[in-house]
């Protein structure tokens, strides 16, 4: 196209851009089998998260583990001890948006948005402990993509938009007013 055409043309950009996103809320159940018989959960609590984030066709999958830690009585309540077991978890975070034109090698990311954590415990008639945990993760795909944009063939300063101005003494104009009038 000459210089002097003045359609526009439409160009492709090959860039890295967030070519896929999800974000996933859930809750786990785990059970867990103090040495003795428990009476009365105590507290319950999770600690040492550690996960990673793999892409697997058009989903993310975030696996991980964690430690649960279980505070509990026994003996008719006249002891108590703690419990610590590691749970392991797999978590498939689905894609609200997938850039199907993703090209070449991708970054994975996941952000946790709500800490693992211990919502409820309670004992079961057979002795073990039932752990519910909820926990949510943000994730996103990096990755090559094409973006189109619409170019002129040049960037004439005289071309440029002259209904802003960078002259403030024009703003004159208001100079004579009385702010006191404004107030209440």
């Amino acid at each position: 196209m000459s210089s002097t055409n003045k359609e526009k043309q439409c160009r492709e950009i090959v860039t890295k851009a967030v070519c896929g996103r999800g974000r996933k809320f859930s809750e786990a159940t785990h059970t867990v089998t103090p040495s003795h018989k428990a009476v009365t959960i105590l507290g319950a609590w999770v600690i040492n998260h550690t996960y990673r984030a793999d892409k697997i066709g058009e989903t993310v999958e975030v696996s991980g583990a964690y430690e649960i830690n279980l505070w509990y009585s026994y003996n008719n309540n006249t002891e108590t001890t703690v419990l610590k077991e590691t749970a392991k978890f797999v978590e498939v975070v689905p894609l609200s948006y997938y850039d199907h034109n993703l090209r070449g090698e991708v970054e994975v990311t996941a952000r946790v948005t709500q800490e693992p954590n211990c919502v409820e415990a309670k004992v079961k008639p057979g002795g073990g402990v039932v752990v519910t945990v909820e926990r949510e993760y943000a994730v996103e795909i990096v990755g090559e993509t094409k973006l189109c944009v619409w170019v002129c063939d040049s960037c004439d300063d005289g071309e440029k938009d002259d209904t802003f101005t960078d002259d403030f003494e024009e703003l004159d104009d208001f100079a004579d007013l009385d702010p006191d009038t404004f107030l209440d």
